[in-house]
C-alpha cells in the first residue's frame, strides 16, 4: 500500500514537470504541426498553503516548503513579505524553500499570513504578481487544563435531596479543541467528603440527605482537572468551599421546666410580667417559636407575645391582680414551631412544656371609686339641694376610711361642695343658660388613724346635667328695624316680627303677640304660628309730628308657669317716591337719644384724657422750674467756653459784652455791679484809668488796651472764684468763619507787622474802628 502511494506521488509530479516544460516549449521553432487538442493553460504560482508542527524539538531552522513560480529565469529571485518575514521565516531567494527560525506555540499564533514575491535581481522588479498564502501550526497536545478560578464558593440547602446540583467547576485546556481528545477534560475528587461527587462535566452534587449544618457548616472539596490524553502526571487542583444553608428543622426546647416571677398587685395591665426562653439552633430567621397557655384557669388573666428579636416569650398582663383576692398563679406554657417541616424531622416530637409560677406581693393601693365616673341631672334655680353621692373604698386589708373633696380647677365658680361620706351639694343658684352642665373632679384619699391623708388618692369624673325651667321670657328674634312711608296706605304691612326663648323650646312652643296698649297708627295680628304681622292702622302719618313711633309688644310663651316680657318697636316714617321707594329717613336709634350707659362711659373718657393731660402740664412745668433753679456757676462757665464760635466774622457781639475794653478805649471808666462786700478778696472791677498818652477826646490806642487786659488779667489771676474765669483766654480765637482770619489784639502787635493798614480809612465808616486800631499814627509809634 504504501509502494502504491509513492508510485503516486512520483507520477504527479513527472506530469507536472512534463506539462511546464510543454508550456515553455516554443512550437513554432520545432516547426512541428500543431494539434486541435486543448491547451494547458498556463500558471504562475503553484501552491497557496503551507504546514508546520508545534514545539518542535529538533534544531534550528526547521523546513516548512517551499514557493515555486512558473518564471524560469536566470536572474529570478524569490522574496517574502509580511509581519512575520525575516523574523520567523525566511526564504532561500534562489531555491525558493521556507524555513522557521523560531519555535512556534500554537497557542499563541496557530497561522500566519505572508506574501511571496518572485523579481528580477537586478532591477528588483516583479516578475509576476505577488502571491499570499498561509502557514498552518499543526496542534500537539502541550497543554494540561487550568481552572478558573482557584477557589469556589458554593452553597446547598441542609437536608438537601441526593443528586441536589451544588456548583459547576471548569477547567479550561488551551489546546485545539477541533483536534480529537486534545482540549478534553476530565475531573475527579481528590480529597473531601464522600457527601458530595463530580461528573464529567465538572458538576459537583450531593450524595446523600443527611447534610445537617447544626453538626458541619462547611465542607472543603479539592477537585482534580486531568487531560484526557498524553501529558500524563500534569494535572490542574481547585478547592471549593461548600456551605449549607439553614432551614427550620429544629423544634425549640424550654431552658427550664419550671419558672417563677413575683410581682406587685400594682403592675398596670400590658406590663411584662417575666420572660421564658427555648433553645433553637437554627438560625434567628428560621427560629418561628410560638407560645401558649395550655394548662390553667388564668387565659384571661396572661398572655405570652413572642419577640422576634430574641425568640423569647413574654409573659404581659392582661387585667389587674388583686393580692387580697389571689395571691398565686399557676399554670403550664407550651412552646411550638408551626413553621417547622416534620418531613426533615422525620418524626414527631413531644409536646415541649414548662410550669410558670407568679407570686403576687401585697402593695399599699389608692382608693377605688365603685364606678369609673358618675352622672347626676339637678334643676337650675335651686339651692343646696342633694346632687348625688360618690363612694369609694380602700382595696387593701387595712381598709382605711376615706376622704373626699372637689378639684377646684374642676369648680372654679364654687357652686358645689361634698361632705365626708361623698354626698355633693349646691352652694348656689345654677342658672342653665350660664353652664348647662358642670364636670367636677372628685378626689378620694386615704385618711390614717389621725385622720390626715396617707398620700393615697384616686379621682373620679362627675358630670351634672342642669335640667331647664321656664324662667326666660321671649325676646325679638332679631334687632327690628321697621320702616313706613308717610303715605303708606291703610293695611300697608310694615313688618313681621318673631320670637326666642332663652329656655329649651319644646316642639309644641307657642309664642302670643299683642300690643300692650291701644294704637291709632298700627295694628298688631298674631298670626298664631309663632309670628305677627305689624300693619298700618289709618295711614297718612305726619312726620312733623312724630317722625318715629314707639309699639310696646308683649309676647307670651305656653310655659309652666307662663312667662311674658315687653319689648319695644320703633317704626320710623320715612319720605317715598311715587313708586313707595324710601328716599329719606331719620335712624331710629338717633332720635330716640343716647342712652344712660352711653353717656356716662363718654364722660369717663372726657375726665380720663383731662386728668392725663393736666399731669403732663404739671410735669412740664415742674421739670422747667427744676432745670431754671439748678443753673450753677459751671453752667456759666460752660456758656462763657461756648464763646470759641462767633459764626461768621466779628458781628456778632451778643455772646460776650465787649463795653468793658471799649469804655477804657474812650478814656471811661467801668465799674464793677454792686456785689457783697469780700473781705479777703478785692474788688473784681476796679476803677480804670486811661493812662494820659494823648489829648482828651482823641481815641485810644492799641497800646491802651493792652495795658487795660494785662491789668484784667492780673486781677483775674488773684480772684480764681469770679467769673468769667477764661473769657480773655476764649476770646482770643473767634472762629474759622472769618474770612479776615483773627481781628483779635491779643496776639497782634501792629509794631511789628510789615502790612500797612491805612487803606482801611479808604472804606468808609463802617471800618473806621479797625483804621483807627490798625492804621499807622505818629504818637503810637511814639508810645511805643
Amino acid at each position: 500500500m504504501q509502494m502504491l502511494v509513492v508510485l503516486l506521488i512520483t507520477a504527479g509530479t513527472c506530469l507536472d514537470l512534463w506539462a511546464e516544460a510543454a508550456a515553455d516549449t516554443d512550437y513554432a521553432q520545432l516547426d512541428l504541426p500543431r494539434l486541435p487538442t486543448h491547451r494547458r493553460q498556463k500558471r504562475d504560482w503553484i501552491w497557496n498553503q503551507m504546514h508546520i508542527d508545534e514545539e518542535k524539538n529538533t534544531s534550528l531552522p526547521h523546513y516548512v516548503g517551499k514557493i515555486k513560480s512558473s518564471v524560469n529565469r536566470k536572474n529570478a529571485q524569490y522574496v517574502l513579505k509580511g509581519e512575520a518575514a525575516d523574523k520567523v521565516f525566511k526564504v532561500n531567494a534562489d531555491t525558493g524553500d521556507v524555513y522557521a527560525f523560531e519555535r512556534l506555540d500554537r497557542e499563541k499564533i496557530s497561522e500566519y499570513h505572508l506574501t511571496a514575491l518572485v523579481v528580477d535581481k537586478d532591477t528588483k522588479k516583479n516578475l509576476e504578481s505577488p502571491s499570499s498564502f498561509t502557514i498552518k501550526v499543526h496542534d500537539i497536545n502541550d497543554n494540561w487544563p487550568v481552572f478558573t478560578h482557584r477557589l469556589f464558593n458554593a452553597s446547598v440547602p441542609e437536608m438537601s435531596n441526593v443528586g441536589t446540583s451544588v456548583i459547576r467547576v471548569t477547567a479550561v485546556d488551551a489546546d485545539d479543541p477541533t483536534v480529537a481528545d486534545h482540549a478534553s477534560v476530565m475531573y475527579q475528587i481528590l480529597r473531601g467528603d464522600k457527601s458530595f461527587a463530580i461528573d464529567n462535566s465538572g458538576l459537583i452534587f450531593t450524595t446523600t440527605n443527611n447534610l445537617d449544618r447544626e453538626m458541619q457548616a462547611k465542607y472543603e472539596v479539592v477537585v482534580e482537572a486531568r487531560d484526557a490524553q498524553g501529558l500524563r502526571g500534569e494535572s490542574s487542583t481547585t478547592t471549593v468551599v461548600i456551605s449549607l444553608q439553614d432551614v427550620n428543622d429544629n423544634f425549640p426546647i424550654f431552658t427550664q421546666t419550671m419558672y417563677t416571677f413575683t410581682v406587685p398587685e400594682d403592675i398596670h395591665v400590658g406590663s411584662s410580667v417575666g420572660s421564658l426562653f427555648v433553645k433553637d439552633p437554627d438560625e434567628p430567621q428560621n427560629r418561628m417559636t410560638r407560645y401558649s397557655i395550655v394548662y390553667g384557669e388564668y387565659k384571661d388573666i396572661f398572655t405570652i407575645e413572642t419577640d422576634a428579636t430574641h425568640n423569647e416569650g413574654i409573659i404581659k398582663l392582661r387585667k389587674p391582680l388583686d393580692y387580697e383576692r389571689i395571691q398565686q398563679y399557676r399554670f403550664t406554657a407550651e412552646a411550638t414551631d408551626p413553621t417547622i417541616n416534620l418531613r426533615l424531622l422525620g418524626f414527631i416530637p413531644n409536646k415541649n412544656s414548662a410550669s410558670i409560677i407568679i407570686n403576687v406581693t401585697d402593695v399599699d393601693e389608692p382608693p377605688i371609686f365603685e364606678k369609673s365616673a358618675y352622672y347626676f341631672k339637678l334643676r337650675e334655680n335651686q339651692k343646696k339641694p342633694l346632687v348625688g353621692s360618690v363612694k369609694a373604698i380602700d382595696p387593701d386589708a387595712a381598709q382605711r376610711s376615706i376622704g373626699y373633696s372637689i378639684r377646684r380647677t374642676s369648680d372654679k365658680g364654687n357652686f358645689f361642695q361634698i361632705t365626708k361620706k361623698g354626698d355633693i351639694y349646691n352652694d348656689k343658684e345654677l342658672d342653665r343658660e350660664v353652664y348647662p352642665w358642670y364636670n367636677l373632679t372628685i378626689e378620694a384619699k386615704e385618711l390614717n388613724l389621725q385622720g390626715f391623708s396617707t398620700g393615697k388618692e384616686s379621682i373620679v369624673q362627675v358630670y351634672i346635667e342642669i335640667e331647664d325651667e321656664n324662667d326666660n321670657a321671649p325676646i325679638f328674634a332679631q334687632p327690628y328695624e321697621p320702616k313706613v312711608c308717610e303715605n303708606a296706605a291703610q293695611g300697608k304691612l310694615v313688618v313681621q316680627i318673631s320670637a326666642i326663648d332663652k329656655d329649651i323650646t319644646p316642639q309644641d312652643v307657642k309664642f302670643k303677640f299683642s300690643l300692650s296698649t291701644e294704637n291709632n297708627n298700627f295694628t298688631l295680628t298674631d298670626n298664631n304660628d309663632n309670628t305677627a304681622n305689624i300693619t298700618v292702622k289709618h295711614g297718612q302719618f305726619d312726620r312733623e309730628q312724630a317722625k318715629v313711633h314707639f309699639l310696646p309688644v308683649l309676647i307670651s310663651d305656653n310655659g309652666r308657669p307662663s312667662l311674658t316680657s315687653t319689648s319695644t318697636l320703633a317704626v320710623t316714617v320715612c319720605k317715598c317716591d311715587e313708586r313707595g321707594h324710601f328716599t329719606f329717613c331719620e335712624e331710629a336709634a338717633g332720635l330716640a337719644g343716647v342712652s344712660v350707659q352711653a353717656l356716662v362711659a363718654i364722660f369717663l373718657c372726657i375726665l380720663t384724657i383731662a386728668v392725663i393731660t393736666l399731669l403732663i402740664f404739671l410735669r412740664r412745668r415742674l421739670r422747667r422750674q427744676a432745670q431754671a433753679n439748678s443753673k450753677s456757676v459751671p453752667e456759666i462757665h460752660e456758656q462763657l467756653v461756648t464763646y470759641d464760635e462767633e459764626g461768621g466774622g466779628e458781628m456778632d457781639t451778643t455772646s460776650y459784652d465787649v463795653s468793658v475794653l471799649n469804655s477804657v478805649r474812650c478814656g471811661g471808666s467801668v465799674t464793677k455791679p454792686p456785689r457783697a462786700p469780700r473781705e479777703e478778696l478785692p474788688p473784681l472791677y476796679r476803677q480804670v484809668q486811661k493812662p494820659q498818652l494823648r489829648p482828651t477826646g482823641q481815641q485810644g490806642s492799641l497800646g491802651d488796651m493792652a495795658a487795660m487786659i494785662e491789668m484784667k488779667k492780673d486781677e483775674a489771676d488773684q480772684d480764681d472764684g469770679s467769673p468769667p474765669y477764661d473769657t480773655l483766654h476764649v476770646y482770643g480765637y473767634e472762629g474759622s468763619e472769618s474770612i479776615a482770619e483773627s481781628l483779635s489784639s491779643l496776639g497782634t502787635n501792629s509794631s511789628g507787622s510789615d502790612i500797612n493798614y491805612d487803606f482801611l480809612n479808604d472804606w468808609g465808616p463802617r471800618f473806621k474802628m479797625l483804621a483807627e486800631l490798625y492804621g499807622s499814627d505818629p504818637q503810637e509809634e511814639m508810645f511805643y
